[in-house]
């Protein structure tokens, strides 16, 4: 972690929020630092015992990141957290102002909108957590309620759907000042006979797992709850019934592939499990609903011919150009995309005297693999479909720290239209850059390759105990694993 700034603010969020907002209320320190080049913000209310909340600025851009900040303090700060003599006229006058502010936003690109969804999805759990643990005013925990929900209609408006957002400000115009609000209040506050739904729960959920998990796994999560509870809507998940759950697999099954409905489907009853496991519900009757016929995935391996026609291809790109050992990184390993994406100078090493690829976790160093069978090292075999390990291990020995510096965005983009250049395939079908994955596997498994080896060489859990649990920091011999891959190749008989 390298913190880069400590600055205790005090109402200078921005002109538009100080324009409506007390000084006094504007109690917040907030710390602004950088890990593996990502800028975070972290915020805690002066004289207050809750814990700190964390939101990551996704983003690497220090301009971008203190623009981002001050708008999410603006959000911040219409909780009063500081402040539990606030009034409900205070706190509804706040909430009006940004529910309004966020309305009017706009968003001048793609990359804005998508930088807003992703830090609304963290902001919306980080508040969730706050309603949970934090030692708030019961107008405050009002307010809280109203915010997330004023968080998920500006997520629907930044998807170009602003009838949410406009509902509230016209539910919170419509109400005395002296009556507070009853929407959605969070768990800890919920009225006898309020409906707790499917959105509280997830959030709560997510709020215990933020911490637990890589950034892109909360991500996905928040995207596939974000899905259901727009499916289920204010159903009460205490009084639910199989018949409801039925029903919600039909919405959910509606123009979505198999793989997907399952995905979905999973991401449910891992809330539901965790709800009941924690005491918020009673009962669950999500089980059974997955699709067994057609849930296998659509990706289709390259065939042989295929992945000759991209090695030849490679192999005539110049020397000094990436996306040419990328694509044979690709073919030669079968790594994932972001495996190969996150390589330094010193993973390409010798061991036993073979070149590997080094594939290590070092979060520190913003390094992150989907598991810890992803941990490998995977020999580069010399002359398969033409690769020159000479030249290869030249342009490494040319390079400092990253071999590949562009943006993640710029690298995984590119190196798809790579594969699909020479192939003549079209974006969004079924062969991409992870079919080269798949391409190994079957190679792997045509050579008779026992399931041991091969998952050495792919990062996949084998799904036997005995090996993964017991034998999980043992590794098969590279020299083992290179005589699989030159069979596989065809170099060797």
């Amino acid at each position: 972690m390298n913190a880069i700034t400590t600055i205790p603010e005090q109402g200078q969020v921005s002109p538009a929020c100080n324009q409506h907002c007390h000084q006094n209320h504007q109690r917040l320190t907030v710390w602004h630092y950088r890990r593996s080049g990502i800028y975070y913000l972290r915020v805690r209310p002066r004289g207050c015992s809750i814990r700190s909340a964390t939101i990551s600025l996704r983003t690497t851009d220090r301009p971008t990141a203190m623009t981002l900040s001050k708008d999410i303090l603006k959000a911040l700060a219409v909780f009063h957290l500081d402040q539990p003599e606030a009034t409900w006229t205070d706190l509804k006058e706040r909430l009006l102002d940004v529910a309004k502010d966020t309305l009017s936003q706009s968003h001048a690109d793609d990359g804005s909108l998508s930088a807003y969804d992703m830090i609304y999805g963290d902001l919306a759990v980080s508040l969730a957590e706050a309603s949970a643990k934090a030692n708030l005013s019961v107008d405050q925990h009002k307010a809280l309620a109203i915010g997330r929900r004023i968080i998920g209609a500006a997520q629907d408006r930044l998807h170009g759907d602003p009838k949410a957002l406009v509902e509230i400000i016209e539910e919170l115009e419509g109400q005395s000042c002296s009556t507070p609000v009853a929407l959605n209040q969070p768990l800890s506050v919920l009225p006898v006979g309020e409906p707790l739904t499917f959105k509280t729960l997830s959030e709560l959920f997510l709020a215990e797992r933020k911490g637990n998990v890589t950034d892109s796994t909360l991500k996905a999560v928040q995207s596939n709850c974000s899905t259901l509870f727009k499916l289920i809507g204010d159903l009460d998940m205490r009084t639910h019934t199989r018949a409801d759950m039925v029903a919600l697999k039909a919405k959910v099954v509606e123009g979505r592939k198999p793989l997907t409905i399952n995905k979905l489907l999973a991401q449910l009853s891992t809330v539901m499990d965790w709800a009941k496991n924690n005491g918020h519900i009673q009962h669950s009757y999500d089980k059974g609903l997955k699709i067994e016929r057609g849930a296998e995935s659509t990706r289709k391996p390259l065939s042989r011919d295929q992945v000759v026609t991209i090695m030849d291809h490679a192999n005539n790109l110049p020397v000094d150009d990436w996306k040419r050992w990328a694509l044979s990184l690709g073919v030669l390993t079968g790594a994932r995309i972001g495996e190969i994406y996150q390589l330094n100078k010193e993973d390409i090493k010798q061991v036993e005297g073979i070149t590997v690829i080094d594939i290590n976790k070092d979060e520190n160093g913003g390094k992150t693999l989907k598991n810890n069978f992803s941990v490998r090292q995977v020999p580069l075999v010399d002359g398969a479909y033409g690769f020159s390990l000479e030249v290869f291990l030249e342009w490494v020995a040319a390079n400092e720290g990253r071999l590949f510096k562009a943006k993640e965005h710029y690298f995984n983009k590119p190196l798809n239209e790579a594969l699909r250049e020479p192939l003549g395939l079209k974006a969004g079908g079924n062969q991409s850059f992870h079919s080269l994955r798949h391409s190994l596997a079957g190679l792997l498994k045509a050579a008779a390759t026992p399931d041991i080896i091969a998952q050495g060489i792919t990062g996949h859990s084998s799904g036997n105990i005995t090996y993964d649990l017991y034998g999980g920091s043992g590794r098969v011999a590279v020299s083992v694993l290179n005589e699989a891959l030159k069979k596989a190749f065809g170099l060797v008989a």
